[in-house]
């Protein structure tokens, strides 16, 4: 009978270098320690030809320093590399922490249940072959997933290229990268921040780590997730995080296939401070899907991630340079203030390209108050100048010296967040830099890098590491990386806790796919949605009389759950001013609805009173597969798609979270006094936003979509109108 495992197991950290640890939060189903820490590990088809992926993987192992226990698994060979080599797990006798596999795909399903046999609890399936080609080879996936579900055995790939442990000297990759990892020559900036990696790309994956190593980067694991079969990017990223000696994730991915653990995992690292570094790829959605409403149009599977990524502070990173030099950054600064950047330069032209660039992204280069600039002038040339970019110009071999004290004048003014150094390290012997001096601007709280507009030279690298800061070749990295730390400086500042999702459901029992406007209304009466000022009619002479009693004028409405975009059918007239004119409406809109959809199932109209005068508003919400409700509000009514735009953020939402959600709009100026209008009231709006993301939420399970469209807040301040609102079932 096959061994079953403890899916929550946490066997302890075993390996060379054991991290202090502290009490995890994983969730239901985490990884345990015994898969990065493994005491040891069977190769499975081990061979000693180290020209082959079978071969480097047990060689790189033994290069990189395991000190565990090591067993080739190859029925074709007595030993491999100087181990004993057993036809099978089962045939070593041991306990095995870690089983890698490297053969055949048609032998792989076999081989795994005689893991499972013996009590394997780890699995990495190198092996190629699976659900990628499709038909038969994607059966024998699905029976890896079986496996892991019957016994609680954890299986990672296939199709993958393993993981390093820099933590642990384990290397179970068959990367080149592992062949490197201790001959490359690393200064390393911050060894005591380190970086993991969790790549859905094997290649890009150990990419990241050889980048980053070569930027100063220091790491804890590496690994590449394959298929995820079992084990899938949110496993790792959720270890990760909660690792006591990881401080930063770098992801690359191209899609979640555990939103859930994914979610969590991002809400841990916003909670204790550790950033995530993103690179999405596959962002072209090949276009719009159909769908029922605005919002959907407007919400395709990449906002989704997008919105998550904003809601926790994920730093996206459009490829490999953005994301090492990002992380970089975020490893060796305490997080600015503001976005003020002070620059020190020996080139006049270096300091007027940076400063043009760290504009460009947003960034602040302020000119300094007379009382720095009258310390500065004394140390620099008549010539020279004392504004920001403070320029020293050429000064030979004091031009160090002086750039350290520039430096140092400007952390101390208090008139800037960040220090940007513009140097040349052309210079094999000298660089005009000091480590001393920069670590102490570091350790007192001012983040300080340089951008060097020639080859960086080793010396420069070197003197860089040491004081614990980057060397950038690519001034516009530096520029995006400081904006970056900026922008995350903001969100840890103003950080708001999320809301739990309500225990409360609507009864949806029994209702067509599709809700028209009144039933919608009716529906959420309970959270405070007002259906006040209108009136569901069957008849003209209903409508006339509903008319008459709102109040002159008003708005006819055809309410059908066929008819989900009413002006496109003729389903609306506005501004009826008298009984007359609400009887001919009624007649026209009934005819308009039978031409354009004649099978459509009629409910009646809605009379309803015409609103106050001000801005429309669209607020909506789409159940993406991965992470449920995404919650949308923009500018525009029926206009909205031309405009594009709007805001994303994941239900549910607080009344504040919906307040920055719609600040966050390009029009929200609109709102705020624009051109000397008088400022309106967004608090209506914001607790509209919140309520329907709550009840988005609470409902997850059978509402795909909800549009209230258009929102009409009232420019006199007495509230808003709800004027069109529609919600979609699950089918």
């Amino acid at each position: 009978m096959p061994v079953a495992f403890a899916k929550n197991s946490d066997l302890g950290r075993t390996a060379l270098a054991q991290p202090s640890t502290t009490p995890t939060k994983f969730s239901p189903g985490a990884l345990a320690d015994s898969f990065f820490w493994p005491k040891s590990i069977a190769f499975v088809g081990a061979s000693p030809d180290h020209d082959t992926i079978r071969g480097k993987l047990l060689m790189f192992a033994v290069k990189n320093g395991f000190t565990g226990e090591l067993y080739p698994v190859n029925p074709s060979h007595q030993e491999v590399d100087g181990f004993k080599s057993y036809p099978k797990v089962s045939a070593i006798g041991k306990p095995v922490d870690l089983a890698v596999v490297t053969i055949p795909a048609k032998l792989v399903v076999d081989t795994v249940e005689d893991c499972a046999r013996v009590g394997v609890p780890n699995v990495m399936i190198i092996a190629s072959g699976f659900a990628e080609e499709g038909g038969a080879a994607a059966d024998m996936q699905d029976k890896l997933s079986e496996i892991s579900r019957r016994t609680g055995m954890r299986i990672a790939g296939p199709n993958c290229q393993g993981y390093f442990n820099a933590l642990g000297n384990v290397t179970a990759t068959f990367s080149p990268v592992g062949d490197s990892l201790k001959d490359q020559q690393v200064f390393e900036a911050a060894p005591d921040r380190r970086v993991g990696v969790v790549s859905q790309s094997g290649g890009l994956g150990f990419a990241l780590c050889s980048r980053g190593r070569a930027a100063g980067l220091s790491f804890s694991y590496v690994i590449s997730s394959g298929n995820e079969v079992d084990l899938s990017a949110a496993h790792y990223l959720e270890y990760m995080i909660e690792d006591s000696q990881t401080d930063i994730v770098i992801l690359l991915c191209e899609a979640i296939r555990d939103g859930e653990r994914f979610k969590r995992a991002a809400r841990r690292a916003s909670e204790l401070g550790k950033p995530i570094v993103v690179i999405k790829v596959g962002n072209s959605d090949a276009g719009a899907r159909a769908a029922a409403s605005h919002t959907a149009s407007l919400t395709g599977s990449q906002t989704a991630y997008h919105a998550m990524f904003q809601r926790y502070g994920i730093i996206e990173a459009a490829n490999l340079d953005e994301a090492v030099a990002i992380t970089a950054v975020l490893a060796t600064s305490p997080l600015p203030k503001g976005r003020r950047v002070g620059i020190v330069t020996g080139s006049g032209g270096g300091g007027a390209i940076a400063s043009d660039t760290f504009t460009s992204f947003g960034l602040i280069v302020p000119e300094l108050s007379e009382k720095v600039k009258a310390l500065i002038r004394p140390l620099i040339p008549p010539h020279a100048s004392p504004l920001n970019p403070v320029d020293i110009t050429a000064q030979g071999g004091r031009t160090g010296p002086l750039i350290m004290r520039c430096m140092e004048i400007l952390h101390e003014s208090g008139e800037i967040d960040m220090v940007a150094i513009v140097l040349s390290t052309a210079r094999e012997t000298q660089v005009s830099a000091v480590a001393e001096n920069i670590k102490a601007v570091v350790k007192a709280g001012t983040p300080v890098t340089a951008w060097t507009y020639t080859l960086p030279s080793l010396i420069g690298r070197k003197t860089m590491a040491e004081g614990g800061s980057t060397l950038f070749q690519d001034v516009r990295l530096c520029g995006l990386a400081y904006r970056k730390l900026a922008d995350y400086a903001e969100y840890r500042a103003n950080r708001l806790p999320e809301p739990e999702a309500p225990a409360e459901r609507l009864k949806l029992d029994g209702l067509p796919a599709s809700l028209s406007e009144h039933r919608v209304k009716a529906l959420l009466a309970p959270y405070g949605i007002s259906a006040r000022d209108e009136r569901l009619v069957r008849s003209a002479a209903e409508a006339a009389d509903a008319a008459a009693t709102l109040g002159f004028p008003v708005a006819l409405k055809i309410q059908s759950p066929d008819v989900l975009h009413k002006t496109e059918v003729g389903g609306v007239v506005v501004n009826l001013v008298d009984a007359n004119a609400v009887g001919s409406a009624y007649d026209a809109i009934l005819g308009a609805v039978k031409r354009h959809k004649p099978s459509a199932v009629i409910e009646g109209m809605l009379v309803q009173k015409m609103a106050p005068k001000g801005h429309e508003l669209v607020i909506g919400m789409v159940n993406d597969p991965t992470f449920g409700p995404i919650m949308m509000t923009g500018f525009g009514g029926v206009t909205v798609e031309l405009f594009g735009d709007v805001a994303h953020r994941p239900a549910p939402l607080s009344v504040d979270d919906a307040k920055e959600m719609i600040r966050s709009l390009k029009s929200a100026k609109l709102l705020e006094g624009f051109r000397g209008a008088k400022p309106i009231d967004i608090t209506p709006a914001a607790e509209l936003i919140a309520t329907l993301s709550q009840v988005a939420a609470a409902n997850r399970d059978v509402i795909q979509e909800m549009e209230f469209n258009p929102v009409i807040l009232h420019a006199d301040g007495s509230g808003l109108t709800i004027a069109d609102a529609l919600i979609v079932l699950k089918r």
